[in-house]
């Protein structure tokens, strides 16, 4: 029992990745968006790494993408309380690469991520589903742990957070549109009868959003209750594994 509730604890807190700076970085005399200037530094790194249709790939070069907006955003001041979006923009990437940079080879990766580990390479999966699978991850189970993981760094409630969870959530539903319209293939005429498009079509990201934000909200509850918090991190975690899972079934 006192081993399960250590796990929640450290299940709950959150990964420090190596090399990382934790969450100080956001801090630090560079101001709010050093934290997420770094980590986007270690994505381009992994991205140098990888084959450019590898299934990792293609996710990375999206979070980049949303990673350097977000660095912006936050350096020219669009976040009222910079510090804050800084320290969750930043945590939030952690949970990522903690996987990315280990490739599956470290500690055994999250369910939730181990579709995208597992068929990365699979020739009949398109990188929209790549994607979109890395997406549902990311949203899924990391953004809630993350949530908590910026609480606790931050000394403050989920409450706290909820216009810098937002306006975060309100940029990858943007950059949502933009994977769908640059990767979804064929003609418009044709994507009617193409099975990616009613898989892809039974995924959102606006209701993934809404449930992390729940599950953030549910686990910042149960913080004194390690053991409960576990179970649900886990029961989390694989119904998110299950999703990816399904996004990644082969179509063509």
């Amino acid at each position: 029992m006192a081993q399960r509730e250590q796990l929640a604890v450290r299940t709950v807190r959150g990964p420090s990745a190596p090399g990382s700076g934790g969450t100080a970085a956001a801090d630090g005399p560079a101001g709010p968006a050093a934290g997420l200037g770094s980590v986007a530094a270690r994505m381009r790194a992994c991205g140098a790494r990888w084959p450019a249709a590898d299934g990792m790939a293609v996710f990375n070069r999206v979070y980049l993408t949303v990673t350097e907006e977000l660095a912006g955003r936050v350096a020219g001041g669009h976040f009222p309380d910079r510090r804050a979006a800084g320290t969750l923009g930043t945590v939030f990437a952690e949970r990522y690469l903690a996987v990315a940079e280990s490739g599956g080879d470290g500690p055994r990766p999250p369910a939730c991520w181990r579709p995208l580990l597992q068929y990365r390479g699979h020739p009949g999966i398109r990188p929209l589903q790549f994607a979109l699978a890395g997406v549902n991850a990311h949203i899924g189970h990391d953004l809630p742990l993350a949530v908590v993981d910026a609480c606790r760094a931050l000394d403050c409630a989920p409450p706290a957070l909820e216009d810098e969870f937002e306006r975060v959530g309100d940029l990858l539903v943007l950059l949502e549109e933009r994977v769908r319209e640059d990767l979804m293939p064929g003609p418009d005429l044709l994507q009617v009868a193409d099975p990616l498009t009613h898989l892809v079509g039974a995924w959102s990201l606006e209701r993934a959003r809404e449930a992390a934000w729940s599950a953030a909200r549910l686990l910042w509850g149960m913080r004194e209750l390690p053991g409960l918090a576990t179970e649900f991190t886990e029961r989390l975690d694989a119904g998110v594994g299950l999703v990816g899972r399904c996004l990644l079934t082969p179509c063509r």
